[in-house]
């Protein structure tokens, strides 16, 4: 699995400056080395991979941010989700290792949602086209807690490298809905113009749920086909068709979904329905629990082992 912004959610040649030579004083030597951040370096081209210099002495400094190529494009802003390049490192102590590079995975990421405050700093104002340096400590980072399951420790700072390729919007799709569904299949209505809810799902009065996935494109996007493996941000709803209830609605936390579809990442009747769909597509999935949670349900989402699910999905994005 590609882990764009894990991190995130959670996404160089040059000499490294050095305190002290002969004549150098105590004063200016602590001085240097109370903001090894700034001698973090990069270089290459842009949408290549970076040579990136980290000193070999302990990380210590405030955020740093530092546009290392100026884009022309438009400006990134908060309420939009990002496609890039990326490296990220761990520095810890006087040492780093790598912990993701875009690059490897031979795909951009996808950045969205909550990102880590001191990445979302970094990021937010900068044009489309930039490479972005930022040097973040624990605080603007994972916090005293760090991430265990990266093997960040409390006190590590991460060294992100990040290419703004190009933006998505984070609500709904655009786009004029050709079909809402309808006859034995769930009724897909869309919301209100500049609403930030999304799509209302009806079950159909007195009609037993299919056996069998059905998938019913209600708006055909204009964008790039869904291919396994991909990473996609997403927003939907998810409603049980036994009860006509919504268990799920990434809409109601204004966040997308971000996945790798195809690989079992999800349920399948999600790999099953979205791969080789659009980007820029609503799409109407009823999946029968066989596609779905199986016989074993999700008793926490009150989903019983024998329900039939419904799901509106907008596709955003996939890279």
């Amino acid at each position: 699995m590609r882990r764009a912004a894990a991190l995130a959610v959670f996404p160089l040649l040059a000499a490294v400056a050095v305190a002290g030579c002969g004549s150098s004083s105590s004063s200016s030597a602590a001085a240097a080395s109370s903001d090894s951040y700034k001698s973090v370096t990069v270089s290459g081209t842009f949408n290549k991979a970076p040579k990136v210099t980290i000193p070999k002495e302990t990380g210590t400094g405030a955020l740093l941010t530092k546009t290392v190529i100026q884009g022309t494009g438009a400006k990134l802003t908060s309420a939009e989700g990002m496609i890039g390049n990326y490296v990220a490192y761990d520095w810890s102590g006087k040492t780093s290792k790598l912990l993701g590079s875009s690059y490897t995975q031979g795909a951009p990421s996808i950045f969205v949602g909550s990102l880590l405050p001191g990445l979302e700093t970094a990021l937010v104002g900068q044009k489309l086209g930039s490479r972005v340096l930022a040097v973040i400590p624990p605080k603007d980072g994972f916090g005293t807690s760090g991430n265990s399951s990266e093997g960040i420790g409390a006190s590590d700072t991460l060294v992100f490298v990040i290419d703004i390729g190009s933006t998505f919007t984070t609500g709904s799709v655009a786009g004029t809905q050709a079909t809402n569904g309808g006859g034995a299949l769930p009724t897909v209505t869309a919301p209100a113009a500049n609403s930030t809810a999304g799509p209302t799902i009806k079950i159909p009065a007195k009609t037993t749920a299919p056996k069998t996935l059905q998938v019913k494109t209600l708006i055909k996007g204009t964008g790039a086909v869904v291919k396994k493996g991909d990473d996609i941000a997403v927003q939907y709803t998810g409603v049980i068709w036994r009860t006509g209830k919504v268990f799920d609605s990434s809409w109601s936390r204004n966040t997308p979904l971000t996945t790798v579809i195809g690989e079992g990442q999800v349920i399948p009747g999600w790999d099953t329905g979205l791969v080789g769909q659009t980007v820029g597509s609503r799409v109407l999935l009823v999946i029968p629990p066989a596609d779905g949670y199986g016989s074993a349900g999700a008793s926490q989402a009150g989903i019983n082992g024998t329900d039939t699910l419904v799901f509106a999905v907008d596709i955003l994005a996939a890279a």
